[in-house]
């Protein structure tokens, strides 16, 4: 009888790790990967190794851990997806075996895959992402590397949030096993700053199959604000409306928001960066929706400003529309070569003369009480993704791509009449860099105040769901 049984647990454990069937056909290659790979060996200086470290799993609640979101260098990297993994990458070939990189993953467990998910393994590491030296992370310590014959030893900050574990591949334990291989003690700068270097040069220009990928990402989130334009109304809360646009990234198969979703009504869009989404009614204000899913690790950055009863007053359309000329200035002056200064520059000076001429400042400094952000950063795996700043020297490139995102805020008790207070706008474009012009990839989503009130009058499929009252 025991026998069975375990022959049984056995057959269950094995059959419940087979391959999953029936996953999207349009994740990046392993061939994009591999070449990600060669691009950053080629920004390498000689004799040098460079060491990347997978993201710790972090705890939401006790025992309960966030779903998992991999290290972006590390996916850009390998296409590995799983905590617990380090690469190395040679500038040249290691070895009589003349590797040039090795990859270190989590062990094929079957019982642990039962609980807490399939795992590619050696073999999978292999045939998948196409690495020909691959080890289980265990194998880390015991593996022969003397890394004081390397030059330069590059990688980034440590993760500082790795659970201590005694557990052979746990990230912790390849951390510390690291750390004692390389003689390190704390991050060395020099270090930290190459890798971030290489990486931010090569994540800040968006290769062919990131463009598939962002056009989709930002495609659906467009997608989702206009269905939120045409479901909204005054006794909505900002909660409910944060569910319709995650409803809608699923339905198009995104796995997630970017960043926290930021559905501020009234006085909580004049907070920058609202999270708790939790006003149960948004009443006849404006509802500041910054909000963009996260499609194959891809993140869209897109906000949209509007009624909730589908008509902006006076006062708030005097606010909006200086804000849309902003982004309309700053769009004139995207491309190639403009610095990259120069857009937040150009939304600043659109912003303090609009505020001057409704007399709510009269000194164009003061512009920054109520625009007090800048107006663009780089997008891609990240929301603000890796790019290259330094100062009036950064010069926009092809391909890359930015938001264009001026906006004002006029908090209650401001210094200004009390009848612009708790007007908060923002508009946030995700906008492609061309040689001589731009590509708007957020065009979907209306912008212009007489296009948000056409598409409010329009019905949406939200407005006939009935729910049991509870």
């Amino acid at each position: 009888m025991k026998q069975f049984l375990f022959m049984f647990v056995f057959a269950l454990t094995t059959s419940l790790v087979q391959s999953q069937e029936n996953l999207p056909t349009d994740y990046l290659t392993k061939e994009f990967h591999q070449g990600r790979r060669e691009a950053f060996r080629a920004l390498m200086p000689a004799n040098s190794v460079a060491v990347v470290f997978s993201y710790p799993e972090r705890v939401f609640s006790r025992d309960i851990d966030y779903n998992y979101h991999a290290n972006p260098d590390m996916y850009y990297l390998s296409g590995y997806k799983e905590p617990d993994a380090i690469l190395l990458i040679f500038k040249e070939a290691q070895g009589t075996e003349k590797y040039n990189e090795v990859l270190f993953v989590r062990e094929k467990n079957a019982t642990r895959e039962m609980w807490t998910g399939r795992r590619l393994g050696i073999e999978g590491a292999k045939s998948k992402l196409e690495f020909t030296t691959v080890y289980n992370g265990k194998d880390f310590n015991a593996f022969a590397i003397d890394f004081s014959k390397f030059d330069k030893v590059i990688y980034d900050e440590f993760p500082t949030d790795a659970k201590e574990s005694d557990h052979p591949d746990n990230l912790y334990v390849l951390l510390k096993s690291f750390k004692s291989k390389a003689g390190i003690t704390k991050a060395n700068e020099d270090s930290t700053n190459l890798f971030s270097k290489i990486t931010s040069s090569l994540r800040e220009i968006k290769t062919p199959e990131e463009l598939v990928l962002m056009r989709k990402t930002v495609k659906l989130s467009c997608i989702a604000h206009n269905e939120v334009m045409k479901a909204v109304g005054p006794d909505m809360s900002e909660n409910e409306v944060d569910g319709i646009h995650a409803y809608i990234h699923k339905h198009y198969g995104a796995e997630a928001e970017g960043y926290g979703p930021i559905v501020g009504a009234g006085a909580n869009g004049c907070i920058l960066h609202y999270w708790e989404n939790n006003a149960t009614k948004i009443d006849n204000q404006l509802l500041l929706m910054d909000v963009g899913s996260e499609y194959h690790g891809y993140s869209a950055d897109v906000t949209r400003t509007i009624p909730a009863n589908g008509k902006f007053t006076e006062e708030q359309k005097a606010i909006y529309q200086i804000v849309y000329d902003a982004q309309e200035a700053v769009f004139k002056i995207c491309k190639e070569g403009t610095p990259l200064v120069a857009l937040n520059e150009t939304a600043k000076d659109v912003i303090a003369k609009g505020l001057i001429k409704l007399g709510i400042i009269t000194d164009p400094k003061d512009v920054r009480l109520y625009y007090p952000h800048s107006c663009s950063h780089f997008l891609g795996l990240d929301v603000h993704d890796k790019g290259t700043y330094n100062g009036p020297q950064t010069l926009i490139k092809e391909n890359m791509i930015l938001t264009v995102e001026p906006g004002i805020y006029i908090p209650a008790n401001s210094k200004c009449d009390k009848k612009w207070w708790n007007i908060g706008v923002r508009i946030e474009d995700d906008i492609l860099m061309l040689k001589d012009s731009y590509e708007n990839l957020s065009a979907d989503s209306p912008r212009k105040w007489q296009d948000i009130e056409a598409l409010a009058k329009q019905k949406s499929t939200f407005n006939d769901m009935k729910f049991p009252k509870i």
